[in-house]
């Protein structure tokens, strides 16, 4: 009778982690569609710019890819996803460390990582947005890698990987935090360093091809599904249900975002219905998987109202946030993360809580809390890693340059051919004027 209770402890004892099959084969999936989603961006911005300036902002998008993978997987996933203090993470996992195929949950922990990666790359390549066609290729490479590792890694440590925001009951299902508050304030701060660009305020700066804006878009919604839908780490009804949001609150963003549109302007413009699904899609990341559909109707219908207003906001003013990064990512992160803390409903996730609206009006100041942080915190990396490399380096290009474009000075190559024959691409160099020689007066001969 005396090993009768030692039976039912082992009964009761959860089991084992252990890879399942249907998991790992959704979070493959997922995993390849947010990697999708950071060349779906480069459409998206590519399109908004000038032609010049094209495959410059479009290479923005797609070295992040290659520096922030590698950065990633070297050191940020340590920082950001091994066990440390309540900041910041150890370095347990350096060089992917004990990173293998054993169970990380019910996926192999090298998924797991894999499917951050793709978090940080994204996450990092939005900045780019406020500092295109005018930030030097060069620097914003180093600036991206400095920001994975000293701003996106402590930030998804603090909400994900088991640090303070997270033991406070912080909700961010999918990154409305960690991914576009942080890109969102981050990017306003850089286009504050950098300044504005020379013909900014003086000349019409309009997308060179609003196809691409809509291809961008599109396959951004469509890679969000794997975005949101994949955090729930597992092919489950979390799963569908963050699926069933993120399709229905973009569509909600899009229909009060044409109506803005149409009765400001009388025309329901491309470039605003495009923008309208990313600032949907964005406001229903952190709440996903905490609030019923019909409240992911309601979060997508009222984020439309803050990053529309922003939008027209700040054209009035001398911020050159060149693609309005901050409007449509930290606004709209910043709406879609406050009212996770009103719309949320334990009922729909047993790990989450319940927002304003059911009873716990506590979920919105901890909500509010995180907001405030990620901002403060991002904000204020972000000066002091551009201010840093200032100092060894020339952040954005000057005059002669800029107005050359940045695709030629950067890249040596046009997006699209002006005449037969290859270009001639001097030397960056080249491109600034020489200064004239000083003219020594001569004493005429008879």
């Amino acid at each position: 009778m005396t090993i009768l209770p030692l039976l039912l402890a082992v009964q009761d004892a959860a089991p084992p982690s252990a890879v399942v099959p249907a998991d790992t084969a959704w979070m493959l999936i997922s995993t390849a569609l947010v990697l999708l989603m950071t060349p779906a961006l480069a459409f998206f911005y590519g399109g908004l710019v000038r032609n010049k300036n094209s495959l410059n902002t479009m290479m923005m998008s797609f070295v992040a890819l290659g520096v922030v993978g590698v950065t990633w997987a070297i050191a940020a996933y340590s920082l950001a996803f091994s066990e440390g203090g309540p900041l910041l993470g150890s370095l347990a996992n350096f060089g992917l460390n004990g990173v293998g195929t054993e169970a990380k949950g019910t996926i192999p922990h090298v998924l797991f990582m894999a499917y951050q990666a793709t978090f940080a790359i994204i996450t990092a390549a939005l900045i780019s947005g406020a500092v295109v066609e005018r930030m030097r290729f060069g620097p914003y490479v180093a600036f991206i890698a400095l920001w994975t590792l000293f701003v996106y890694a402590p930030v998804a440590h603090w909400v994900w990987g088991g640090g303070w925001l997270m033991t406070r009951g912080a909700l961010d299902f999918a990154g409305g935090t960690v991914v576009h508050i942080n890109a969102g304030v981050s990017a306003l701060v850089a286009a504050l360093v950098l300044g504005n660009r020379k013909d900014y305020g003086r000349t019409a700066v309009l997308p060179h091809n609003v196809p691409f804006v809509l291809l961008g878009a599109g396959l951004l919604w469509f890679g969000w599904f794997g975005f949101n839908g994949g955090s729930a780490l597992a092919a489950n009804e979390l799963a569908s249900l963050a699926f069933t949001n993120t399709f229905l609150a973009p569509a909600a963003t899009l229909v009060v975002w044409t109506l803005l549109d149409y009765f400001r302007t009388g025309k329901a413009t491309a470039v605003g219905g495009a923008t309208g699904i990313v600032v949907g899609l964005v406001a229903i990341t952190p709440a996903a998987g905490f609030v019923s559909p019909i409240s992911a109707l309601i979060l997508g219908a009222v984020a439309a109202f803050p990053s529309y207003f922003v939008i027209q906001l700040r054209s009035r003013t001398r911020i050159d946030d060149s693609l309005d990064v901050f409007a449509g990512h930290g606004i709209g992160g910043l709406t879609g993360a406050l009212l996770t803390g009103v719309l949320a409903q334990k009922i729909w996730n047993s790990a989450g809580n319940d927002g304003l609206l059911f009873g716990n009006p506590h979920q919105l100041a901890v909500q509010a809390l995180a907001c405030l942080s990620a901002a403060a915190y991002a904000g204020i990396m972000t000066f002091v890693i551009l201010k840093a490399l200032a100092l060894v380096m020339s952040l954005r290009a000057v005059p002669r340059v800029e107005g050359v474009g940045m695709d030629v000075s950067q890249h040596g190559e046009e997006a699209y051919a002006s005449g037969e024959g290859s270009i001639l691409v001097p030397p960056e160099a080249a491109l600034v004027p020489e200064p004239l020689p000083a003219f020594t007066p001569q004493v005429a001969s008879r």
